[in-house]
């Protein structure tokens, strides 16, 4: 199921570019966004968890630099019987994480500084068991693509300028330069529709079943959602395409802008894994 979303979203960004393209310039333009679709279909299946792990400079972790973190995946990969992944550390003081990859083969796991730093040993290992489930239930492929994907969107709008000076009525028309003003957005959100909400709920349930200890993931999750919620500009925020990747959403949403956030409330993420935990005692 998770490669079958993940090759729909790639179908629908084409149609996407080849829309844009044939509106803005004609059958030059189909020709030239579909060539770009295409080659960004490539690149994002096989390039996209580098892409991202480089947006944030991560670092591979060594034995030295964080062993508790080391010794953590290495207890739950095994527990899980996954292979062991790539880990990487972010320099950012904020605390987050996510994983990224093609496959449980092919994965990595990426933490913060400010994650280490600021959870318990307990609640860490919550969070790395959630990004464990991710890689288990193969949701980072397409976590990953659509990351990209979002970034490659907002190439639309140069495309535009390309050819919204050219001397033909097509793109001489102002409503095309408003239709994109609108297909822009729409395509973002179709990505975040793509990442389901229920992913993440489905992640905290299986983290909180192989650590056995639902309590401090959930502990986690508050600690990690009021330290977001403060006005600290930070790395993570620099970067909304990757929002939905992260355990916790770094950017900011109230009112009526919850309702299109990628995660779900962390409220009720709390309240499932406090039921889990009744479960278990």
């Amino acid at each position: 199921m998770g490669y079958f979303k993940t090759f729909f979203l790639m179908f629908t960004i084409i149609c996407l570019f080849i829309f844009t393209g044939y509106t803005l310039g004609g059958e030059a333009g189909l020709l030239i966004a579909l060539i770009i679709g295409i080659l960004s279909n490539l690149f994002a299946y096989w390039y996209s968890d580098k892409v991202i792990l480089s947006m944030y400079k991560a670092k591979v972790v060594n034995q030295n630099d964080s062993p508790e973190l080391i010794k953590i995946v290495s207890e739950l990969t095994t527990n899980a019987d996954l292979p062991t992944p790539a880990i990487y550390i972010i320099e950012e003081n904020s605390p987050n994480a996510f994983a990224t990859g093609r496959n449980p083969s092919n994965a990595a796991i990426a933490v913060t500084r400010g994650l280490i730093e600021k959870l318990t040993q307990k609640e860490l290992k919550g969070v790395v068991a959630h990004e464990l489930a991710h890689i288990l239930n193969r949701d980072i492929l397409i976590a990953t693509v659509s990351a990209v994907f979002a970034a490659a969107i907002s190439s639309l709008a140069s495309f535009a300028l390309i050819f919204g000076g050219r001397g033909d009525n097509r793109s001489s028309n102002p409503f095309l330069f408003i239709l994109l003003a609108f297909v822009t957005p729409i395509a973002a959100t179709i990505i975040q529709m793509a990442i389901s909400r229920s992913r993440e709920y489905e992640a905290d349930r299986v983290g909180a079943l192989l650590t056995q200890d639902p309590g401090s993931l959930a502990s986690a999750l508050e600690k990690i959602d009021k330290i977001s919620r403060t006005k600290n500009f930070n790395t993570v925020q620099q970067h909304p395409e990757t929002a939905q990747m992260m355990i916790i959403s770094p950017l900011i949403t109230k009112g009526f802008k919850e309702l299109f956030s990628t995660h779900p409330s962390t409220s009720e993420r709390i309240s499932r894994l406090n039921e889990i935990a009744k479960k278990l005692t």
